[in-house]
């Protein structure tokens, strides 16, 4: 069912079912991923392993395809933001890597992403190290804002609010959003990562988004490259991206890309999953 006025889809219990198998697909995959990330591979080596593996769980990859898009993967590196497309890029230790995955089961999406360190952690800086605390954090603060009776920039400004409490410095995208999912990836409502608290559309059991903050050690400005997908910063600065597609009940937030459901993150901010 749906919110007349807004086209917001609202989704009954079984579907919130369909969605978390999308979601531990999508949790699984991210996971190999990141365990087989190394020096010397290829980003195309890697998407190859996550369409493998999404395929061999009898789901479909959401973006190969999606507006032309080539691969089953965002994957970014350093300086790129989002929308990296897979191919003979080689990794190097050291390097920021950022994996967007998004799955199909039965007509159902999720959608999820993580930010890791290729190699020896040694081989970054410090600041690395904490732009992608900051982001995963920031992440799990927007997820504990999701409460029955509250607006959508409730989660917005609990993102904002958190990386501006840690560092002034570091850059909050704003071009590139979260975003309502369910029966198809993007949806109404877009999820800023910036804003004040108690605007927008009313968080409900059975909403369904997709919080995705992208953070850099710079300027939040962004260009896309000539090959119309990639988004890199404006001044070259490394870019982070964490992402999770979170579902309302009536018991709170349920991560459904999170294979614990949220639990843990959750329970450290004193906020209780409704995994299942």
């Amino acid at each position: 069912m749906r919110f007349r006025d807004r086209g917001v889809e609202i989704k009954t219990a079984e579907q919130a079912g369909d969605m978390r198998r999308a979601g531990l697909v999508v949790g699984q995959t991210l996971e190999l991923v990141a365990q087989h990330v190394r020096p010397g591979m290829s980003t195309g080596e890697l998407d190859a392993l996550a369409e493998s593996h999404i395929r061999d769980c009898g789901a479909v990859p959401s973006f190969k395809g999606y507006h032309g898009f080539p691969g089953s993967l965002c994957i970014s590196v350093n300086d790129q933001v989002v929308h990296g497309i897979p191919g003979p890029l080689v990794l190097d230790d050291g390097d920021l890597v950022s994996v967007d995955c998004g799955a199909i089961v039965d007509g159902w999406h999720g959608d999820a992403a993580v930010s890791v360190i290729v190699g020896d952690p040694a081989a970054t800086t410090p600041e690395v190290h904490e732009l992608l605390q900051v982001t995963e954090e920031a992440l799990w603060h927007g997820i504990a804002a999701m409460r029955s009776g509250g607006k959508v920039t409730d989660i917005s400004a609990a993102v904002e609010t958190h990386v501006r409490s840690v560092d002034l410095r570091l850059g909050i995208i704003e071009d590139y959003v979260g975003h309502g999912i369910g029966s198809q990836m993007h949806q109404p409502p877009n999820v800023p990562n910036t804003g004040k608290p108690g605007r927008g559309p009313r968080l409900v059991p059975g909403l369904a988004v997709a919080i995705e903050p992208m953070i850099t050690l710079g300027s939040p400005e962004t260009t896309v490259l000539a090959d119309d997908w990639t988004v890199v910063s404006t001044d070259g600065s490394w870019a982070a991206h964490f992402e999770h597609t979170v579902i309302l009940t009536e018991d709170g937030p349920w991560v459904l890309t999170a294979l614990d459901g949220g639990r843990e993150r959750l329970a450290c901010l004193g906020v209780r999953a409704a995994a299942r």
